[in-house]
């Protein structure tokens, strides 16, 4: 009973601050709602507005060229997936549309919060069927976990500005607690839900297909024939999602090429915490198929290598894409680092082990602070160009990377030490 009043606590303090920061500063949510940090062209709460406006005067929210999410969004809860569709916000009067909202992405927060405290509480991390840490009794606690989720300015600032990058992120963690908690098929209904927001989630099927298949270890089912039965779920509920898009949309396919093709194709280059708008800015219309293939693939690329080389600890494989999503996807925002931070917290038992932390920390910390006033520079002020704001986001992916660097080190050294427990608190060098 004292963990669920803790819980009740934490979640009503959380949800308070929120609200507080809506009501009492609304020029602050307006603000965020605008920057190049939090809202892109794929997730801007500001686009969803649009696409509102043109549905709600029966026009198709895709015409223009300024909306580019999907039509039908899927709100995973704890315990089941509802959905929410377009014109259920059409409905909102106006005159409460800003409160609803607040409201919707405050129990969208507080929903992703107790996936997080499930996947903690199931232990995955430290132990697994395939293998159990040498450190496993060092933990945080499930509350504090989610009380890193909760009270990171990064979720707190995303949950402000509303982009709809918070239901992508509140699918995958609950698709990762519903496989935990051995529901895969809820697992797959759930990134699907993912994937038809943002393509990218996509991705993280095969290592949550071996997380299903791990946790489920005792039907002695060999992997492909869970992933037999789990794929049709997944592409049966994706199926579903985008023939409703098609309803939605006045029996069109237009929906396809103004959503997925944004994510493939690139063409609208806003600026943001991205490494591609300015490199594709500079390139030359021959090459830009080329490259685009180049960018794809070196994403795609990390799936496999990492599946292979960390089988025995798929929960970490989805950790570790959704921080080299943070990087190098097409339209990155801190809402994609702030999902990554929230489930590091799930491998505190290897943080002893990392070398640079300080580093890593200080770099974050430096471009988080820096990114905003290198921005007005280029944009408001006039005194810098783009060249001022894309410094700061190298130096914005250079911190990201040295953390997803540095958990892969210290999960590997940990692997290591079970292989080599004469080594343990002993330095290596590589010779």
């Amino acid at each position: 009973m004292s963990i669920d009043r803790r819980k009740t606590a934490l979640f009503a303090s959380a949800a308070a601050l929120r609200l507080l920061l809506f009501s009492a500063f609304p020029q602050l949510a307006e603000l965020l709602t605008g920057r190049a940090e939090i809202s892109t062209p794929v997730t801007s709460f500001k686009r969803l507005q649009e696409g509102v406006f043109l549905y709600t005067h029966n026009v198709s929210p895709y015409d223009g060229g300024v909306f580019h999410q999907a039509s039908a969004a899927v709100v995973p809860s704890c315990n089941h997936v509802a959905p929410l569709f377009l014109p259920l916000f059409a409905l909102i009067p106006a005159a409460f549309f800003q409160l609803v909202t607040a409201i919707l992405y405050v129990l969208v927060d507080l929903a992703s919060a107790d996936a997080v405290i499930r996947i903690a509480h199931s232990g995955a991390a430290r132990s697994s069927p395939l293998f159990s840490s040498p450190r496993k009794d060092i933990k945080w606690d499930e509350l504090a976990v989610g009380a890193a989720f909760l009270f990171n300015p990064f979720t707190i600032a995303t949950c402000l500005a509303r982009p709809t990058t918070v239901f992508s992120n509140c699918a995958i963690v609950c698709a990762v607690a519903a496989a935990v908690d051995q529901r895969p098929v809820k697992s797959m209904l759930a990134l699907a839900s993912a994937a038809y927001f943002s393509l990218y989630p996509a991705l993280l099927l095969p290592p949550l297909i071996l997380l299903c298949h791990d946790q489920s270890v005792g039907t002695k089912s060999s992997l492909s024939n869970t992933a037999s039965k789990l794929l049709p779920f997944f592409l049966g509920s994706l199926t579903w999602l985008l023939a409703t898009s098609y309803v939605l949309t006045g029996f069109s396919w237009e929906f396809i090429h103004s959503t997925y093709g944004v994510h493939l194709l690139l063409p609208d280059l806003t600026p943001n915490v991205g490494l591609w708008w300015y490199f594709f800015i500079e390139m030359f219309d021959p090459f830009r198929a080329f490259f685009l293939g180049v960018f794809w693939l070196h994403l795609v690329s990390y799936v496999g290598g990492l599946c292979f080389r960390l089988r025995k600890q798929p929960l970490f494989v989805l950790t570790t894409l959704l921080g080299i999503f943070a990087v190098f996807q097409p339209y990155p925002s801190i809402a994609d680092a702030s999902l990554y931070f929230s489930l590091v917290p799930l491998y505190s038992h290897i943080f002893p082990l990392m070398r640079y932390t300080f580093f890593a920390i200080a770099t974050v910390l430096y471009a988080t602070l820096l990114g905003p006033a290198f921005y007005y520079l280029w944009i408001y002020a006039g005194s810098g160009n783009a060249n001022f704001f894309y410094a700061i986001t190298l130096v914005w992916s250079l911190g990201l990377s040295i953390v997803v660097g540095e958990c892969l080190f210290a999960v590997l050294r940990d692997e290591w030490e079970v292989d080599r427990p004469e080594m343990k608190g002993k330095d290596i060098r590589r010779i």
